[in-house]
């Protein structure tokens, strides 16, 4: 999958963060039967590999990815876990090189338009911008459009069911990531039937 398809699959990606990973495969399948098939589980707990890895094996209609990559060993552990793409808050040249080496999708992180062009250079031109709200929002978005026309952005960082139209809008936005149609009680609790609804509104959202 090239990494332009993602933004092809959903408006939204939900970001997870999975403290259980018997979680993993109900969490997916109410995601998937909601409309949204690319899911974004966090490597920030024990978790989250063993997440990926049985969403992976037992989810066929989703597309599970690992976000919150930060180290080159991050990108080759989640590539083994059966990660189908990756997502990093920021990037380095290493991590980087290590992301393109797995041969996955990957969305590199960037919040300036002088990181963008250091990953222009290098032919990327799928990007996160993180942390969204706090780096300008829509508007700082629409201003990258015009010197940077080739790059989308999938922005996550404060986006919420609110303001996600907001983003989609931009003819430089993909999707967006967002953690709002997760919310830890509902996963906790095993309230699919309330994560599946949200995933539906979420889905609707494209302009």
């Amino acid at each position: 999958m090239r990494t332009e398809e993602l933004f092809d699959l959903a408006p939204v990606v939900p970001v997870v963060v999975l403290d259980d990973a018997d979680a993993a495969v109900p969490l997916a399948r109410a995601l998937v039967e909601g409309g949204l098939p690319a899911i974004e589980v966090t490597l920030r707990t024990p978790a989250a590999l063993s997440a990926i890895e049985r969403i992976a094996a037992e989810v066929p209609d989703a597309v599970v990815g690992a976000g919150t990559v930060v180290r080159p060993e991050d990108a080759a552990r989640a590539a083994e876990a059966g990660a189908r793409f990756l997502v990093s808050p920021g990037c380095t040249d290493r991590l980087r090189e290590a992301m393109a080496a797995t041969g996955l999708a990957f969305l590199p992180g960037v919040s300036t338009a002088s990181e963008a062009m250091a990953l222009l250079e290098h032919g990327v031109t799928a990007m996160k911008f993180f942390p969204a709200e706090s780096a300008g929002g829509p508007a700082y978005l629409k201003s990258l459009g015009g010197p940077l026309p080739q790059v989308r952005f999938c922005p996550t960082g404060g986006i919420s069911a609110d303001n996600a139209s907001r983003y989609l809008a931009l003819p430089n936005v993909g999707c967006v990531g967002g953690s709002w149609i997760t919310p830890k009680d509902a996963v906790r609790g095993g309230d699919w039937d309330r994560i599946r609804e949200l995933a539906a509104k979420a889905a609707a959202l494209r302009p």
